[in-house]
């Protein structure tokens, strides 16, 4: 059996310095492969925890002064605003606050850093805690927390963990910049070119340049344009319940806003004269009956007719009656909710045939009806997108499209606007049948310079066309 020689000291740590930015590359071409700044910073979180034997490791990115954190390990779902994940930000935050790496507990008892913020982290697991900044370009952007269960860290391990973040970050930044929308873009170079040429002996007239050249150029993009205009809610089915005949109300089951059912008494008319015709009716009919039998009896013929006729007569209006009654008792159409009519406070009330009592709609289907000013009408078509936000909740909005554009103006609040209705995607709970608000309809791309200046370009068309030039 061959002996095995003692590796030489120096082998040792080049053995280890070879595995050891093995681990980086890979850690590196993970990042690599993602896109955004949350993805890769996810995939760092993964290796890291793996290669370190970490329970739990957490990338944060400082954004206007604070850290915020992005993405944990094992893939996890998360909350930042968990007290968990709020004590690990205040941790990243102490770190870079003191431009170092903080580890608890720390192999060297001198050290005068401050960690109340990384001991209260390391109470949640035990074992070891460390916290390493990400510096990019001299300028700290973002932290990364290690935290261990039952095992501190050595140095070995802190000097790997720095070696990942000197390697990443950079990365990272450019990830970040990468997905910036295009005015951030924008903004950003232009603040860097101001910082090139605020030192030289013209910087004010070249900033002024390049603000009116930045300013012009962006009055050409292309920028998402909405026809915003106010808006109300309506049953997509609305039926009118209207007094069968002529009566005094009596009793009201339900008020606006009220859930009712198919079939069920929504209101009563009075039934007393109703049931003192039906009784008439009823005396008449029985004695024209009997005095049918007594011309039969006899067989006087004539008699026999025409108390035959009196009394068809007489059941026709029993039969008038009873529908009547009937009739008196007042049911819902269909499954809905009542939107108008407060009956509550007219007990007792005549009501004439015909006249509209209440209102009703289902509860599950809604329209929106947008009044659209008839300046911005002729952009509009069947199909476009549009988003509403309800005055009783203004901060949760309910996507719509189009579906018709009324031919019709109406004339109202001292303006001319046409109705366009819209359905909604998928409507929300709270919707109710007569609530309003804002509705913006999209329209298309339109570049600044237009949205800025086409109202009074096209007032100024009218008028020139008004005085014949």
């Amino acid at each position: 059996m061959r002996n095995e020689l003692p590796m030489e000291p120096n082998k040792k740590r080049a053995a280890g310095s070879i595995t050891a930015a093995g681990v980086i590359l890979e850690v590196q071409a993970a990042v690599l492969s993602q896109e955004g700044l949350a993805q890769s910073a996810a995939s760092l979180a993964n290796e890291l925890a793996k290669a370190q034997r970490c329970d739990r490791v957490t990338v944060g990115w400082l954004e206007r002064g604070a850290i915020r954190v992005i993405a944990t390990s094992h893939g996890a779902e998360f909350d930042r605003r968990h007290a968990l994940f709020e004590k690990i930000g205040a941790a990243m935050d102490e770190s870079i606050e003191q431009a170092t790496t903080i580890v608890l507990p720390p192999e060297d008892a001198s050290s005068l850093s401050v960690t109340l913020a990384h001991s209260e982290v390391h109470a949640l697991l035990g074992g070891g805690v460390c916290t390493v900044p990400l510096v990019d370009a001299g300028r700290a952007v973002g932290a990364i927390t290690l935290e261990r269960a039952g095992e501190v860290f050595s140095r070995t391990d802190v000097a790997f963990s720095e070696d990942v973040a000197c390697l990443l970050a950079p990365l990272l930044e450019l990830k970040r910049k990468s997905q910036r929308a295009f005015l951030r873009v924008a903004l950003d170079d232009w603040r860097a070119s101001a910082t090139r040429i605020a030192g030289s002996a013209r910087a004010g007239t070249r900033l002024a340049s390049l603000a009116v050249v930045a300013v012009a150029a962006a009055m050409f993009v292309p920028v998402s344009y909405h026809v915003s205009a106010p808006a109300r809610l309506e049953g997509f089915i609305q039926r009118i319940v209207a007094a069968p005949i002529d009566g005094f109300l009596e009793q009201v089951n339900v008020r606006p806003g009220d859930k009712v059912h198919a079939d069920e008494i929504i209101a009563e008319l009075s039934q007393r004269d109703l049931q003192t015709e039906r009784a008439k009716r009823q005396s008449e009919l029985t004695q024209e009956e009997n005095l049918y039998g007594a011309a039969l009896a006899r067989s006087d013929r004539t008699q026999l007719v025409i108390h035959h006729a009196k009394a068809a007569e007489a059941q026709a209006q029993l039969t008038l009656v009873n529908n009547h009654i009937q009739r008196a008792q007042i049911r819902a159409p269909f499954d809905g909710v009542v939107i108008k009519g407060d009956l509550s406070q007219s007990l007792g009330a005549p009501v004439q045939r015909g006249e509209v009592l209440m209102t009703l709609a289902p509860d599950e289907r809604f329209r929106v009806i947008v009044e659209v000013d008839e300046r911005d009408v002729g952009q509009l078509r069947t199909g476009l997108p549009g988003r509403l936000a309800i005055a009783a909740t203004p901060g949760e909005t309910h996507g719509f499209r189009v579906s018709r554009i009324l031919p019709m103006a109406v004339a109202g609040e001292g303006r001319n606007y046409f109705e366009v209705e819209g359905v909604f995607d998928t409507p929300g709970n709270m919707l109710r049948p007569g609530m309003r608000g804002v509705a913006k309809v999209a329209t298309g791309e339109r570049s600044v310079l237009w949205i800025a200046t086409h109202r009074a370009i096209e007032w100024l068309r009218l008028v020139t066309w008004s005085l014949g030039v």
